[in-house]
């Protein structure tokens, strides 16, 4: 009779459920309670504090994929004004007070955005430019050969005031004895900073409007060093100052090791790479350790860490100090300074800052009593570094850095070794118990670390490092236990030259690890080459992280359904056929074989990145890439795989038999008006659009490009009409960053 009821109770439930399926309206209010619950049960856990974070980089991020010129601030903050006073007045109503908050988070990341645009505006080169320049070296970047010089200018050319960059990165090859500071005239010669190379891909003209550089190229012929027309801002001479401070550190640091062990061992100090040579960069690539190598936030906990271990252990030496003083937090205010100057000598690189003030929140919180490691600390880590530079939120190293330290606060309680405590065991046991604790930890963390970040490392890099657990878990002891100490001890000593033996003893350590690096580099698959894919698969993971680290336990399986659909949507991405330089002078057409082959005389970088995005791990100069193509003195003829025949004009001759034979006409040129090509890519269009790629899909060509049709940011001035195209630049160079 119960089992009846029973059953009889049940199937009165589910009829229920299903009519409020069946009624739209019941269902979305059942929607909107539940939501209501969850805001107001995680309110009252504080746990929506970071949720403004994420509201905040959502309103930057509308800033730079939405519009299509610097907008203004003012309106957006008045509009989050009025939300903050909404969000007072409904104190009683935690669902519509999340809402309003959100609003006005939202809203002034919008505005930081915009104000950023328009506080860095300078003058960006619009097209090739062969003049003399003079200027202040602000940074010089020592390489195995030559060097490269960011240039704070003070004339260029004829240029006047309101066309001539503020700043150009320039490179040459001689060894000359420049020094931060010098003024210098020389001939360059200088180009626009590169636009993406593919639609979709790294934006380094983006990163230099943000840095103030306005053009990229080299110097030609001698460099002379003058007397300045007048004395430079103090600016200027503080920056220089401390670049020569690193640079004389750097050059001390490898006389004293020597070979690429030295040149690491530099880096991890002063952030100069430029002595670290290609196969060394491609070894600790592989086995997943380059961060290691770039000031970020491994180096600025560890140097903390360091200092205030050794503050605290000083203090505790002394027992009226221990006992009656506040060592603990004394030793925090020590730790603060100390990254604070580690972090000006390494030359306050944006990741670099980015990972101090979250630093420093995680030791301030010491000072007033409160957990050090929360995901409160690192939403307000994450405002603040937002606020300062909007445009990091678009960089692999703000998304792999936060989205890191996310997925280890959440996982905390899983990584804290409790589960090899040994209460009552002997000295051995306690030993062993602590032996295994760290493997286990160090391997667990970082897992966890390689996960939260791939999706980003996989959009913005297109590989994976299988074996990068290994090398981190191999790695990272030493340069914990070794490697920071004595970077921090070779930096107290470096005052009173005794800091050559700590330095040598670094270079030890440093050779441990390129030792283990080249082990795994070794392994077969140890860098697994991935397509790219688009921003809509990178969107869901994202929210799939978000929703997994960010709420209370029970409420993170939500992050389960985004993270299996952005999974395979970046497993089914959808590949081009054919890539386009910006310029028309080379392209890549898929053949029938499925593999991408070179077309014309593409530039060495976009080749190597169209590549990369395919997920060839072909090099840019194998053989089997220029299999595909037909050449004459004015062109090139090439079949897809769908049987479109591909052009590609060299000369304007062969306009006229193209344009009445291809489907597709490629041409640095302006085509003619009755080109009856199905899809011409000329000057004209590649100036208005940049990169192409095109799918040939069963509908038709599917055309994607670079620039957005109408859109002008700040940073892409307007190209000046030219009588005719120039020689194809060598812009290999100018594009790729250290």
């Amino acid at each position: 009779m119960a089992r009846g009821e029973a059953g009889t109770g049940l199937a009165v439930r589910s009829a229920a459920a299903l009519a409020a399926v069946a009624r739209p309206g019941d269902l979305a209010r059942g929607i909107g309670t539940w939501t209501a619950r969850r805001l107001a049960e995680e309110a009252a856990q504080r746990r929506l504090f970071p949720w403004l974070a994420v509201a905040f980089g959502a309103g930057i991020l509308l800033v730079f994929a939405g519009a299509d010129g610097p907008p203004a601030p003012a309106a957006p903050l008045v509009v989050a004004g009025l939300s903050a006073a909404a969000a007072i007045g409904l104190r009683a109503r935690p669902a519509s007070r999340a809402g309003a908050l959100g609003l006005c988070a939202f809203l002034c990341g919008f505005s930081a955005a915009a104000y950023r645009i328009g506080d860095v505006a300078a003058p960006v080169l619009a097209r090739t430019l062969v003049a003399p320049l003079a200027g202040f070296v602000e940074g010089l970047d020592e390489r195995e050969e030559g060097a490269r010089l960011v240039v704070r200018v003070v004339r260029l050319g004829d240029l006047p005031a309101g066309e001539r960059p503020e700043r150009v990165r320039v490179s040459y090859r001689k060894a000359a004895p420049l020094r931060p500071g010098d003024f210098i005239e020389a001939k360059a010669r200088l180009l626009p900073p590169p636009e993406p190379a593919r639609p979709g891909g790294y934006d380094f003209a983006r990163d230099a409007y943000f840095r103030g550089i306005g053009a990229v190229g080299s110097l030609l012929g001698a460099i002379a060093v003058r007397e300045p027309p007048a004395p430079p801002p103090l600016s200027l001479r503080v920056a220089a100052a401390i670049d020569d401070a690193r640079n004389a550190l750097t050059r001390r640091i490898t006389d004293a090791n020597g070979g690429q062990a030295g040149a690491v061992a530099a880096a991890l100090v002063t952030g100069k790479r430029g002595l670290i040579d290609g196969p060394t960069n491609d070894s600790l690539r592989a086995a997943g350790i380059y961060h290691v190598v770039s000031i970020s936030g491994l180096h600025m906990v560890l140097a903390a860490g360091v200092v205030f271990w050794l503050a605290r252990a000083l203090l505790a030496l002394v027992p009226g100090l221990a006992l009656f003083w506040p060592i603990k937090k004394i030793a925090a205010g020590l730790g603060m300074a100390g990254v604070t100057g580690y972090c000006v000598f390494s030359g306050w690189d944006i990741a670099a800052e980015r990972s101090l003030i979250m630093t420093l929140i995680m030791l301030g919180a010491i000072l007033v009593d409160r957990p050090a490691l929360s995901l409160r600390n690192l939403a307000l880590a994450a405002l603040i570094a937002l606020a300062r530079e909007p445009e990091g939120l678009l960089g692999p190293s703000f998304q792999m850095s936060f989205a890191a330290v996310a997925g280890l606060v959440a996982c905390a309680r899983l990584l804290d070794g409790r589960l090899f405590a040994a209460p009552g065991a002997g000295p051995l046991g306690r030993a062993l118990a602590w032996v295994a604790g760290t493997l286990v930890g160090t391997l667990a963390t970082t897992l966890v670390a390689q996960v939260a970040t791939a999706p980003f490392a996989t959009y913005h890099f297109q590989n994976i490092q299988p074996f990068g657990v290994v090398g981190n878990a191999l790695t990272l002891p030493l340069v914990s236990v070794v490697v920071m100490p004595a970077a921090v001890l070779g930096m107290l000593a470096y005052p009173f030259a005794l800091d050559r033996p700590v330095w040598w003893t670094m270079g030890l350590a440093v050779r441990g690890m390129l030792d283990i690096s080249a082990w795994i580099a070794g392994f077969d698959h140890a860098v697994v080459i991935v397509p790219a894919f688009g921003a809509g698969a990178l969107g869901l993971l994202t929210a799939a992280l978000l929703l997994l680290t960010l709420p209370s336990p029970r409420l993170r399986v939500l992050g389960v359904l985004p993270a299996l659909v952005g999974v395979a949507l970046a497993a089914r991405a959808e590949r081009p056929d054919l890539y386009v330089d910006r310029e028309g002078a080379g392209a890549a057409l898929r053949g029938a074989d499925g593999r991408l082959a070179s077309l014309g005389r593409p530039p060495a970088f976009g080749l190597e990145q169209w590549l990369r995005a395919d997920g060839d791990a072909r090099p840019r100069g194998d053989p089997s890439l220029a299999r595909a193509e037909r050449c004459d003195a004015v062109g090139c003829v090439a079949t897809a795989r769908n049987g479109w025949r591909v052009a590609l004009v060299r000369d304007k001759r062969a306009f006229e038999a193209d344009c009445a034979r291809a489907d597709i006409v490629i041409a640095r040129a302006t085509a003619p008006p009755g080109c009856a090509a199905r899809l011409v890519l000329d000057r004209a269009f590649l100036a208005a659009h940049g990169a192409t790629t095109v799918r040939f899909a069963p509908e038709g060509p599917v055309v994607t490009t670079a620039r957005r049709p109408g859109g002008q940011p700040a940073w892409r001035p307007p190209a000046p009409p030219l009588p005719a195209p120039a020689p194809a630049p060598e812009a290999e160079e100018a594009e790729r960053e250290p």
